[in-house]
């Protein structure tokens, strides 16, 4: 799950980033209203956080430009504001749910699995990937094949993500760097190939038919029959 982060104060914006990787989410972070937007003209995103509080503009402002946009994407606002007022002005005017600061993390992860699971146009398959006997919960960030569940850090349940919602293609490390770790760290890093490596270790192992397939030179493949 690809999710935009809008916070202006870096402390909380570092600790939220931080804590939704750690939760499974692939977040990309904006500062302000204008960095937001370009992100989100960029980039497909499942679901969004924003600060009302920005220094370019208000969040709500930011919110109604984002729909104009076709950002169809649930918006969880998250504001200082506490009064009725200004709850009904937020969900009223683009927002899906409003949590007030300061908040509990757990609530606030809570609240995201139920606008991902409220927003999935198909119920309860929307959130979830099949491969032959490889089966993700996208809201649960939980895997399993054949039944049993496998033990999955956050990023490599991202990147299986990745590769399942690619199956029968082939993905370069250039594509898998772009979109499991956003282009954060260098093109030469070996990184890719660590993850892949413990991965098809975890996703492949005790004898099972092999999955996660190596092309030499091109890429990676997650077989899909």
């Amino acid at each position: 799950m690809r999710l935009l982060l809008v916070e202006d104060e870096i402390d909380i914006q570092h600790f939220l980033k931080t804590s939704l990787e750690e939760a499974g989410y692939q977040v990309d972070a904006a500062i302000d209203g204008q960095s937001a937007q370009r992100l989100a003209a960029d980039h497909l995103y499942d679901i969004l956080v924003v600060d009302l509080g920005l220094p370019d503009q208000d969040g709500i402002g930011l919110i109604l430009r984002l729909r104009q946009m076709g950002v169809k994407a649930p918006v969880l606002i998250l504001s200082a504001r506490r009064s009725v007022d200004d709850r009904v002005r937020g969900l009223e005017q683009g927002g899906d749910d409003y949590l007030t600061k300061p908040f509990a993390l757990a609530e606030l992860l809570a609240r995201l699995r139920n606008l991902l699971k409220r927003n999935s146009p198909a119920g309860s398959e929307a959130t979830r990937l099949r491969v032959l006997d490889l089966e993700l919960d996208l809201l649960r960030r939980e895997a399993s094949r054949g039944g049993e569940l496998l033990q999955l850090t956050p990023q490599e349940f991202v990147l299986l993500e990745y590769l399942c919602r690619n199956a029968g293609r082939v993905v370069t490390r250039s594509m898998i760097l772009d979109k499991v770790w956003g282009m954060r760290i260098q093109p030469d890093t070996n990184v890719v190939d660590v993850h892949i490596y413990r991965l098809r270790g975890k996703v492949d192992g005790k004898g099972q038919q092999p999955l996660i397939r190596t092309l030499r030179g091109v890429g990676y493949v997650l077989k899909d029959r």
